[in-house]
């Protein structure tokens, strides 16, 4: 069974910038659309962005639409989420996740997920 491996969170200063990344092992999800979603202390897991399978569609929640950027390398098996003009806000365990759909925002509706990353941003 492939598994999925998130990397690149850390503590970061408000206004910067982190790429995360999300590897594939063991095997591909390279027909399955991924993506991101986050989870502070206390709260509900939220839906961040997706992408399709075939990187035509990217979908992002309001929160960071035109801060973030979902993008995938099929060659490498690799998803990637680039935050830019990072806010306190932000701070969360990022997990990426295997679905059907770029459409999809709920949890439940994506079959695979990693163990996630660290994200914590200061002001």
């Amino acid at each position: 069974q492939a598994q999925l491996v998130e990397s690149g969170g850390g503590l970061v200063q408000a206004g910067d910038s982190l790429r995360l990344s999300c590897a594939a092992s063991g095997g591909t999800f390279s027909s399955y659309a991924m993506g991101w979603f986050r989870q502070a202390p206390g709260k509900d897991r939220q839906f961040v962005a997706a992408i399709s399978w075939n990187g035509i569609i990217v979908t992002y929640a309001d929160s960071v639409k035109g801060r973030f950027t979902i993008s995938r390398d099929s060659a490498k098996g690799t998803v990637y989420l680039q935050m830019n003009s990072l806010k306190p806000e932000d701070a969360a365990v990022y997990y990426c996740a295997a679905g059907g759909s770029a459409w999809q925002k709920r949890p439940r509706d994506y079959d695979y997920w990693g163990r996630g990353t660290q994200v914590t941003v200061s002001s």
